[in-house]
């Protein structure tokens, strides 16, 4: 992962509270963003101080990473190659896809069937490839958005589930209260950090997370961490 700042990114600014907002152009409102290495040790010192497990976890895993990625089409369109296939096998296809130039949203757009297919798409992330390229998203706008409203544009867009817009809000757009409540990696680790019965389910891991408010992104970012030093696996690409 890596930070990238485009043009017109929001800045860091502090608020104490899951609700503090702060007003942007057009009248939305956004909440804290994850900007720096600092921004993610804040969230982290706040975590540890409000639950000595969370303290415990990261005397385990030592710094967290930022995970920053730049914002827009090739994105959402690389999570979506990465859907239920390796690490490997995505980072794989994706290489042939920047080789054939077909990254941008024009050229998918543009691009037919059997040239994506040749590249190692499945017929059905094809169909997913073609229907970002024409969803035509306002990329820089979705900056100014609340993240309940990030969520429900790109969820709109076939191939795009709850998963994948919360991993872009969280990485791409530095959202520093949004969770992945579905992701099993986390489950998983919750159920070990937390010495649960069973590995929580997405119901349950909403309630979990309300308390890690306002830094749910930064507390995702503990879970993934301490499942990769628990299991030897790794979570996230």
């Amino acid at each position: 992962m890596y930070l990238a700042r485009p043009p017109g990114f929001l800045g860091f600014r502090p608020a104490p509270r899951a609700d503090s907002l702060w007003p942007k152009s057009g009248g939305y409102m956004v909440g804290r963003i994850i900007e720096t290495d600092a921004c993610v040790q804040e969230g982290a010192a706040w975590l540890g101080s409000h639950d000595p497990r969370f303290a415990r976890a990261l005397q385990l895993v030592g710094p967290l990473p930022l995970r920053r990625k730049a914002d827009g089409f090739a994105a959402l369109f690389d999570a979506i190659i990465g859907q239920q296939v390796s690490t490997l096998s995505a980072a794989a296809t994706w290489a042939r896809l920047q080789a054939a130039g077909l990254t941008e949203e024009d050229a998918v757009r543009a691009a037919p069937p059997d040239v994506l297919r040749a590249c190692g798409l499945s017929r059905q992330k094809i169909r997913y490839a073609h229907a970002l390229a024409a969803a035509r998203i306002d990329y820089p706008a979705l900056r100014t958005l609340p993240d309940a409203q990030v969520i429900a544009t790109l969820t709109a867009v076939p191939g795009i589930g709850p998963w994948t817009a919360e991993i872009y809000a969280m990485f791409s757009l530095g959202r520093a209260d949004v969770f992945a409540h579905g992701d099993l990696a986390m489950q998983e680790a919750a159920r070990r950090l937390f010495d649960l019965p069973e590995r929580p389910r997405e119901k349950s891991m909403r309630v979990l997370a309300e308390s890690w408010s306002p830094w749910r992104s930064v507390a995702a970012r503990i879970l993934w961490a301490y499942y990769q030093n628990s299991t030897a696996q790794e979570g996230i690409r």
